[in-house]
């Protein structure tokens, strides 16, 4: 077997080109759940949403840095959950969190901060990170990421599908009626096929390599959600609110984690194996939490 620091998966650049669309139209579907009045009422009453902020791109991102301090897993392991913690909410985060009885509209609305906040939050985490541990930073050194280029491929893939919704929603609210759930759930279900496609492309390695981030993974993920259950508690939110910061917190965008690291780090195996593995243990993290919290309403 191979080092999983040298591996490089099999993804061309049409698949690459590919995904960033349909990430792009995930998003654009999401924002066509926002409205400018749904920030208005955030502006009045922001605790929760600066909570699930802070708890997204900081606690999280330092509590992966403890966790490769003390586990040292294989650098391209590492980095693949540096980056991973670095990403926004996931795409999913807004389904699970209704799904849960949480508040979907403070989730909607925190993965659109998000998005935006990407733009320079998530390179500066990779960078930031990254470069405190020595082997991570080899990496980082050799591959000469550009934060400039990061973030103009986050503009382009997230924010401007997202502006596009919010925009879409307001000058035409019927029209958005109407499409708004069949294009949800149809942008979910190609995301999630070309999920499966690109890991039949490289199922050999993915078995291959599977095991060594698996517990990292399950790890990783539950103090995710840890973390933002503390941080909602902390700041004394209900749990209405404390549900959906919990799960903003602990559904991360692996697939823009996989778009950065096919663009930038030439599909590193390790790192792709942990985005790859983040994008199929979240959502059935998520879920099952979900239907755990569903059997009680939660108090607002």
């Amino acid at each position: 077997m191979n080092d999983v620091d040298e591996i490089l998966l099999n993804f061309s650049p049409g698949s690459l080109n590919l995904l960033n669309g349909i990430l792009a139209i995930v998003m654009f579907s999401i924002a066509l759940d926002l409205k400018l009045s749904d920030f208005r009422v955030l502006s009045r009453a922001p605790k929760p949403l600066i909570t699930g902020l802070i708890s997204q791109f900081l606690l999280l991102p330092a509590i992966t840095f403890l966790l490769v301090l003390i586990t040292a897993p294989r650098p391209s392991i590492a980095l693949g959950l540096i980056l991973v913690a670095a990403c926004p909410g996931g795409n999913i985060s807004n389904f699970i969190t209704h799904r849960a009885g949480g508040n979907a509209a403070l989730s909607v609305s925190m993965t659109a901060f998000a998005t935006v906040g990407a733009i320079l939050l998530t390179p500066f985490n990779i960078a930031f990170w990254g470069n405190l541990y020595g082997p991570t930073r080899a990496i980082l050194q050799e591959t000469a990421i550009d934060p400039v280029s990061v973030a103009i491929t986050v503009l382009f893939m997230l924010v401007l599908p997202l502006c596009l919704g919010i925009l879409l929603n307001a000058r035409k609210p019927d029209l958005t009626a109407k499409i708004r759930k069949p294009l949800q759930w149809l942008s979910m279900a190609i995301f999630v096929a070309f999920i499966v496609l690109a890991l039949a492309a490289n199922w050999a390695f993915f078995l291959g390599y599977v095991m060594l981030v698996a517990v990292l993974v399950l790890v990783h993920n539950a103090l995710a959600l840890g973390t933002g259950n503390i941080a909602a508690r902390i700041a004394g939110l209900s749990e209405f609110d404390r549900r959906s910061v919990t799960i903003e917190t602990g559904i991360q965008n692996s697939g823009l984690g996989l778009i950065l690291i096919f663009g930038f780090f030439g599909g590193l195996g390790g790192m792709a194996v942990v985005a790859a593995f983040w994008g199929i243990w979240h959502a059935i993290s998520g879920i099952g939490l979900a239907a755990w919290m569903a059997r009680r309403p939660a108090a607002r």
